[in-house]
């Protein structure tokens, strides 16, 4: 499955009856349609819509087809209609005069403060039809399919440029931990050097002896109390295991933003634990870099949906 990201754009036209790309709608309609999807990211699914009063009653099914198909992002629908400056403007028959009159009159005589109709409402209400309103509907739902699918491709290309930005700091990840393994063991054996040659200088201050296996005894003991200390192999294995379970999700595709981002939060502690048990400065530089890093593919899973 695809990953998509919930940044995305897309917008078509409808033109006499025919989409931008020529593809068949209704030849009653001279208006021209003008439907635009874009999203943000967004931790659920928050759809808007922006339409004309008189498409308001299509916002239900239009709800209905953006949430079958995006599951997350700050969804923002917004639909126009543009008329040819050459169009004739609408002539209502007299039959639909009449009846729009005759409800005029009844509902002044119920509301007398209601405001009576304008030129523009007449025009609109007067010379609609049931043939026309379902040329409108095919038209937009034509429109609709044709804009989501645009979108959903825009989204699914932006996706894969995020999966591939972040494959490449996963494999940056996995380098540092491949070297941060045997500063551990170095680490130790610099503090084992250490404390032999503190534990030679004060012999030779004091003036005593001591034989050298005991010597090594406690060198021994003291570099073990140190080691187990700094020892960070079950962090390390950590964070291989979750980098392997990234790269997974990732080839998996689908919704993964939240599994990602819950991977994301255990990364950072791991890289955490690292620099605090750090008593080097190349471990402390490894796990610098790694923060860096993990703050880096955080913000691009902030995107995947």
């Amino acid at each position: 499955m695809a990953v998509y990201s919930m940044t995305g754009y897309a917008s078509r036209q409808s033109h006499s009856g025919r989409l931008d790309d020529g593809a068949l709608t209704t030849p009653r309609q001279s208006s021209r349609l003008e439907l635009e999807i874009r999203s943000v990211n967004s931790r659920f699914l928050d759809l808007s819509f922006r339409l004309p009063d008189d498409l308001r009653a299509h916002e239900p099914w239009l709800r209905d087809l953006l949430r079958s198909n995006i599951r997350r992002g700050k969804v923002e629908l917004r639909l126009q209609v543009q008329r040819e400056p050459n169009e004739a403007l609408p002539q209502p028959s007299p039959a639909a005069l009449q009846k729009l009159s005759a409800l005029q009159a009844q509902i002044l005589g119920w509301l007398p403060q209601a405001q009576t109709l304008t030129v523009a409402d007449i025009l609109r209400l007067g010379s609609s039809s049931q043939a026309d309103q379902a040329d409108r509907q095919a038209e937009l739902q034509t429109l609709a399919q044709a804009t989501l699918a645009d979108f959903l491709s825009a989204r699914e290309r932006e996706g894969a440029s995020l999966c591939t930005m972040m494959q490449e700091r996963i494999q940056q990840l996995k380098a540092l931990s491949k070297q941060a393994e045997p500063l551990t063991m170095q680490a130790a054996e610099q503090q084992r050097q250490r404390f032999l040659e503190r534990w030679n200088e004060a012999v030779q201050a004091s003036g005593a002896s001591t034989g050298s296996d005991a010597m090594q005894e406690r060198a021994l003991a003291e570099v073990t109390a140190y080691a187990l200390r700094i020892d960070v192999a079950e962090e390390l294995s950590r964070l291989k295991s979750h980098l392997d379970e990234l790269e997974r999700l990732l080839t998996q595709g689908g919704e993964i933003g939240k599994r990602l981002e819950f991977l994301i939060q255990e990364l950072h502690r791991e890289a955490n634990t690292l620099g605090s048990k750090s008593v080097a400065l190349s471990m402390t530089q490894v796990a610098v870099d790694m923060k860096v890093l993990i703050e880096q593919l955080r913000e691009q899973v902030q995107n995947i949906e």
